[in-house]
């Protein structure tokens, strides 16, 4: 039986410490990071567009102001001297300002192209590390039902066993086996518990040699039951 309670303690520690647990807990970890960057970035790039756009309508605004007065001077609109002085002015001033407005719009299209260029980048980035953690997922998966089926074989088995072992003796062995942090029986090897791994002394061999087979023998120095072979010692 703690043969039994040896391997599902084994199975559960299995199933704990899968390495695609693990896998799967660092990629989980690299998607929430990535997927903070890739909200920033689209923001950054949303920005960027919107600014564009403005400083577009500003240059085109500008632009269109200007055109007008040109199209004053082409056609003789202005009659006094004085008046197409102060237009000639506001054309070369408006010039001037349509050049630094353009010069603006192409620093955010520069700014806009280069966070595009990273947003792209960071979503390729993304889906790769989807591809992968489906796939350690999928291992993972496949894994924990793997371990399910045996778990489920040795508590069967165990089951077994249980219902061949006295109620008395069973229920001093979970006793035990609580006290003794899961191990509640362990085999006598050379004179050596195998549970406490402390040789017994001369004097509870020659004790425990005396006893009959059928007696309940227990370690002197763990309280563990113990299970008597040919290779015991005794």
């Amino acid at each position: 039986m703690q043969a039994h309670d040896a391997r599902l303690d084994r199975l559960a520690h299995q199933r704990r410490t899968l390495p695609e647990a693990v896998r799967v807990d660092e990629l989980a970890g690299r998607r929430s990071e990535l997927s903070t960057r890739l909200g920033l970035e689209r923001m950054a790039v949303s920005d960027l567009e919107a600014e564009v756009r403005k400083a577009d309508g500003d240059v085109t605004q500008v632009r269109t102001r200007r055109e007008r007065d040109q199209q004053r001077l082409d056609t003789g609109a202005v009659g006094s001297p004085k008046e197409l002085q102060r237009l000639q002015h506001e054309m070369e001033t408006l010039a001037r300002r349509i050049s630094v407005l353009e010069d603006a719009e192409l620093d955010v299209m520069e700014r806009l192209e280069q966070a595009r260029a990273e947003l792209a980048a960071t979503e390729v980035e993304s889906a790769g590390l989807d591809s992968e953690l489906a796939e350690v997922t999928d291992r993972h998966d496949q894994a924990v039902a793997e371990l399910d089926r045996q778990v489920a074989l040795a508590r069967s088995e165990r089951d077994r066993t249980v219902g061949q072992v006295p109620d008395e003796l069973l229920a001093l062995y979970d006793k035990i086996r609580i006290q003794q942090g899961g191990v509640g029986a362990a085999a006598l090897h050379q004179r050596r518990c195998e549970g406490c791994r402390l040789e017994l002394n001369a004097a509870d061999l020659r004790e425990l040699a005396a006893e009959p087979a059928d007696v309940v023998a227990r370690c002197p120095e763990c309280n563990r039951l113990l299970v008597r072979t040919a290779e015991s010692g005794l």
